[in-house]
C-alpha cells in the first residue's frame, strides 16, 4: 500500500543527497554507516536496503559529486562565455566554498579517498575526470586538442590541491593568501588573462 505523501524517488535523492555530504565532510574512515543514516534521516536498515553497504553508498557519493562538476563546467560556460574560467575559479577557491565541506566539490573532498581505495573505483574516478578534464579543454583556447588538454589538467591539479591546502589553514590571512595565489596560477596555466577587476 502505497503512503500517502511519500514519493520513493525523492526518498532515494534526499539519502543520495546526504550520504555525499557525510563522506565529504568526514572522509570514509570518519563516518560509519549509522552516522550516514542519521545524516540521510534514516534507519540503518533503510541505508542497507537503498545501498547494500557503505562501500557501495561510497562508489555512488563519488559518482554523483563528479556528476555534478560535469553538469556545472558547461554551465558556466555557457554562462559566462569567454570569462567562464575565471568565474568557476573565483568559485572554487571562494570563502563560501572553501569554508563548505559538507557541499563543496567532491573533487577536492573526495579524491584522497580514491586514492586508498581499490582498482574499480580508481577507474571509475579515472572515467569521470577524463570527461571532466575534456569539458575543461573545451573551453579553453589553443591550436591543439593535446595543448589544451594538458592545461586542463594543470588547471585541475592546481585547483584541487589548491583548496585542500587552503582548507588545512588555521588563520583566515595564510588562507586568502593562498586562495589569491591558487587562483592566479589556475588562470595562468589555463593561458587566460585576468580582468583586474576580477575576483574583487
Amino acid at each position: 500500500m502505497r503512503h500517502k505523501g511519500v514519493n520513493k524517488e525523492e526518498t532515494r535523492q534526499k539519502m543520495r543527497e546526504a550520504v555525499g555530504r557525510g563522506f565529504r565532510g568526514h572522509g570514509y574512515a570518519g563516518i560509519g554507516v549509522d552516522g550516514l543514516a542519521k545524516t540521510a534521516g534514516v534507519t540503518s536498515g533503510a541505508f542497507y536496503a537503498q545501498f547494500g553497504s557503505k562501500s557501495e553508498a561510497f562508489d555512488v557519493a563519488l559518482a554523483d559529486g563528479l556528476n555534478e562538476v560535469i553538469e556545472a563546467i558547461p554551465q558556466y560556460q555557457a554562462d559566462y562565455g569567454r570569462d567562464w574560467l575565471m568565474a568557476f575559479v573565483d568559485y572554487y577557491l571562494g570563502s563560501a566554498h572553501v569554508k563548505n565541506l559538507d557541499c563543496g566539490c567532491a573533487m577536492a573532498a573526495l579524491t584522497t579517498e580514491v586514492v586508498r581505495a581499490g582498482p574499480i573505483v580508481q577507474a571509475a574516478f579515472e572515467e569521470k575526470m577524463e570527461r571532466i578534464a575534456d569539458l575543461v579543454a573545451n573551453g579553453l583556447s589553443g591550436n591543439s586538442e593535446e595543448d589544451r588538454r594538458a592545461r586542463a589538467w594543470a588547471v585541475l591539479g592546481i585547483l584541487i590541491g589548491g583548496v585542500n591546502v587552503t582548507r588545512a589553514m588555521g588563520t583566515t590571512k595564510i588562507a586568502d593568501e593562498i586562495a589569491k595565489s591558487i587562483k592566479t596560477a589556475a588562470v595562468s596555466v589555463a593561458g587566460v588573462t585576468r580582468d583586474a577587476r576580477a575576483g574583487e
